[in-house]
């Protein structure tokens, strides 16, 4: 048969030809591409001719092309567009792959033509961009075995092989979950409190479900309204408890020894290589370095973060006892937050959503792009998408130079895991003097349309599609030589730079202008909002501080010492949380074993570097407010230090580079309002 993935896209901007695959295509098209790239090291292997950083090094970096546009296509359709039939292939796949990256990394002959030029990289005259290749490549090798004896190279073999089919149970364990419950409301009086489009959405939910009435999922789009403002504390509690209890209910779907049987292989994987634990491999390849680093930067925001914490949490909790509720909840914690910050600052998400229609948004994210720098966005129907909501758009400069292809995913289905991430169809690279542009996509789930609104959003969705557009621009300025070294592929802990410093802008009043316009009036969003939204950006920060903190704590206890006395992953859990928990304990849930950032994303080790870009972020947005933050100068030495030059050097020395000095670690306590 005729397979769309082995051939070349005729399509525009070589775009993936959706319509044309289907799902008996992924793994053939698999098998042949390993096949191919298999060819491609040998050629490699077997060159007579001396080892070069051109013959070997480059020729490395550019092999098995084909298997990373499938795989990106096929692992992307696996988190937004899934089925059974998706899910099973990926679970006959990944082993293969990973039987293939272990075959390249543990090749003795492609290892020694590596070691050969990398013993000599002082007299050959590299590029900074070679060099970092030359050491990622080398380092590459190392940390996944090259120096190991034969029976430790099978060893990893075996461990990586299980790892990968793991996390991909884990991932479906805690979609099936996901879809798995609702919440069927059959009264009003259930509703009480809601707001009208909540209420909307509810009812077309049960609609689609065929059902009367109106139906709550753990989607947060239909989740976080309802454990905000539904005043029947009964049902918040029934909902909580369900969301927190994902892949915790001792059924099919449970997680508690997939959580430990990937905590141990991983801690036994890093012994193998010569490392201490897992979080030890991890961070020798970070901008943090060593877990006692990362620690010491978490216990110290802890130290500054928990005074004001249990300040906030006081105080909601007396402000919740007027309610009489003498004990404070988890399922309380939005509702109380939300009528509390009515009371101070007069204002409640429900004021801004009429200002934050989706289409507005969106224009404001690419007004913003525009006049920082030089972007126009143009949407266009003539690429090929996985799903009808999907939007395409063709990108550009003010010069007319096409810059990347945008893809834009917005609603919630059945086939989509929770959340928000920015990802790519196709890197960026520069080969034969040719300047390949990247395919870029941003996945979220936000509020859908409903029979009489437009989809608007909460003013969190709106910071949310401003952080992962800010991920987006990183991928789209791409503008490297090698894919390995470009866009996003940087640090862990550097990645969430670009995508949280385009937060800051949702808070600036020459920003809101630029978007936020009343769905129906079309009038721009009120000053005394505007303001509020500003005094409330800090409204208690010190308990969302505590909150990142003590996953960031959760997943180093997970990674930073030797798992294998763990037997229970509950309490565990609970111990891990001892220093940051306010909220009692819910015996029913446990978080870990739905902590897809750790456990099946790529965030093992790395989920403190949420805390850590902020830091970057905040001392970065100083640099714009000093001096305008549409100034196109500042603007443009971010574009050319941070969001072109992907991982071709250390991330500190490309901060350095665009801010001129070290960040700061006040900028962030400072905007936090945790400097006293």
């Amino acid at each position: 048969m005729n397979n769309p993935l082995l051939e070349t896209f005729s399509t525009p901007y070589k775009t993936a030809p959706f319509s044309k695959i289907k799902n008996e295509h992924f793994k053939p098209a698999f098998i042949k591409a390993i096949e191919h790239a298999k060819i491609e090291i040998e050629n490699i292997v077997s060159n007579k001719k001396v080892p070069t950083f051109e013959n070997t090094i480059e020729a490395l970096e550019f092999c098995g092309q084909q298997l990373d546009r499938i795989s990106s296509i096929f692992f992307n359709l696996n988190s937004a567009e899934t089925n059974d039939e998706i899910q099973k292939i990926a679970q006959e796949v990944s082993p293969l792959l990973s039987e293939f990256a272990n075959d390249i990394t543990l090749n003795q002959d492609l290892f020694k033509r590596i070691n050969l030029i990398h013993d000599i990289i002082d007299e050959l005259n590299l590029t900074t961009e070679q060099e970092t290749l030359l050491k990622k490549q080398y380092k590459n090798f190392v940390r996944n075995g090259a120096n190991l004896n034969e029976e430790n190279k099978k060893e990893l073999r075996k461990i990586d092989a299980e790892l990968a089919k793991l996390k991909l149970t884990f991932g479906e364990n805690v979609l099936a979950e996901t879809n798995a419950f609702e919440l069927h409301l059959t009264k009003e009086e259930q509703l009480k409190g809601l707001p009208e489009s909540a209420v909307e959405a509810a009812k077309l939910t049960a609609k689609e479900k065929n059902k009367d009435g109106w139906v709550i999922t753990l989607d947060y789009p239909s989740y976080i309204p309802f454990i905000t403002y539904a005043e029947d504390r009964e049902l918040r509690k029934k909902l909580a408890i369900a969301f927190g209890a994902k892949a915790f209910q001792n059924n099919k779907n449970d997680n508690q020894q997939i959580v430990l049987k990937i905590a141990n292989l991983r801690h036994k994987r890093a012994n193998l290589l010569g490392y201490k634990t897992h979080a030890h491999f991890v961070l020798e390849e970070r901008m943090a370095e060593t877990p006692t680093n990362v620690s010491s930067f978490l216990e110290d925001l802890l130290l500054k973060a928990q005074p004001a914490a249990k300040e906030e949490f006081e105080k909601l909790t007396n402000f919740a006892k007027k309610d009489g509720i003498d004990q404070l909840e988890k399922w309380d914690g939005a509702y109380y937050s939300e009528k509390l910050k009515k009371e101070l600052f007069d204002l409640e998400e429900e004021q801004l959503k009429p200002y934050f229609k989706l289409e507005n948004v969106i224009e404001g994210v690419f007004k913003i792009s525009n006049l920082l720098y030089d972007l126009n966005f143009e949407e266009i129907d003539t690429i090929d998408t996985y799903h009808k909501d999907v939007k395409t758009y063709k990108v550009i400069d003010s010069s007319n130079n096409f810059i990347a292809v945008l893809y834009a995913d917005f609603f919630p289905r059945k086939g989509k895991r929770n959340g928000a991430w920015m990802t790519s169809f196709k890197n960026q690279w520069i080969k034969n003097n040719e300047n390949s542009r990247p395919h870029i996509s941003i996945v979220c789930n936000f509020t859908k349309p409903t029979e009489t609104k437009p989809s608007l959003l909460t003013f969190n969705e709106v910071t949310t599609l401003f952080h992962e557009f800010g991920h987006a621009l990183h991928g789209m300025f791409a503008n490297t030589t090698y894919p390995s070294l470009s866009g996003t592929n940087v640090f862990w802990d550097f990645v969430e730079l670009p995508s949280q410093i385009f937060e800051n802008w949702c808070y600036e009043k020459e920003a809101l202008n630029l978007f936020a316009k009343h769905y129906e009036t079309k009038e721009p969003i009120p000053m005394d909002l505007i303001n509020k939204i500003k005094n409330s950006s800090n409204f208690l920060e010190g308990m969302q501080t505590l909150r990142q903190l003590s996953f960031g704590m959760l997943d180093m206890k997970w990674h930073a010492q030797n798992p294998s006395e763990i037997k229970n992953v509950k309490e565990f859990e609970t111990t891990a949380f001892e220093n940051t928990q306010l909220y009692p304990d819910v015996k029913e849930n446990c978080m870990s074993t739905s902590f897809s950032h750790i456990f099946q994303g790529g965030y093992s080790s790395g989920y403190y570097s949420y805390k850590w870009a902020e830091v970057l972020d905040a001392d970065a947005f100083d640099y714009f407010k000093e001096n305008g933050i549409f100034n196109k100068e500042i603007a443009q030495k971010f574009k050319e230090n941070i969001l072109q030059k992907g991982g071709t050097e250390k991330p500190m020395k490309l901060y350095t580079n665009f801010r001129g000095k070290k960040p700061d670690t006040n900028a962030l306590l400072k905007r936090a309002g945790l400097l006293k």
